[in-house]
């Protein structure tokens, strides 16, 4: 990821975080719409889901400077979400949702440079993620 990227990413977290439980419940009503069958996936409180949510973005954006400190992490939960039955179609599905949030709360702020540097932390993140499930 660029400088500019990481700047993007930083300056458009900070505007939707102080929001954070609105944010993450539009991300999962989005994600539930796309694709119905994840709801049975999630049996616990959704407030609470939504809070793991915005602190694991919040970590990938603390990071974004240094990915790789956080790669165990991200391993650990790829490898906790195919436990829970997350399948490796289902990343590009919550891409499509966080694409989708981050185009709301933003608005007219949402750019197509943020959106490509957002879909491509995600796909870092995601990438990784995955690599911890098939190792699960």
């Amino acid at each position: 990821m660029t400088e500019d990227q990481k700047t993007l990413i930083r300056l458009s977290f900070a505007r939707i975080a102080p929001d954070a439980e609105v944010v993450a419940g539009l991300f999962y009503e989005r994600l539930f719409l796309l694709d119905p069958k994840l709801r049975p996936l999630f049996t616990g409180d959704m407030k609470e889901q939504g809070r793991k949510l915005m602190a694991m973005i919040s970590v990938a954006v603390a990071h974004l400077d240094n990915l790789d400190a956080i790669v165990p992490a991200l391993r650990q939960l790829g490898a906790r979400h195919a436990g829970y039955g997350v399948r490796g179609e289902s990343y590009s599905t919550v891409g499509d949702a966080l694409a989708w949030t981050l185009a709301q709360g933003l608005g007219p702020d949402y750019t197509a440079e943020m959106a490509a540097a957002w879909s491509d932390c995600y796909a870092t993140v995601a990438a990784v993620m995955q690599e911890g499930a098939a190792l699960a």
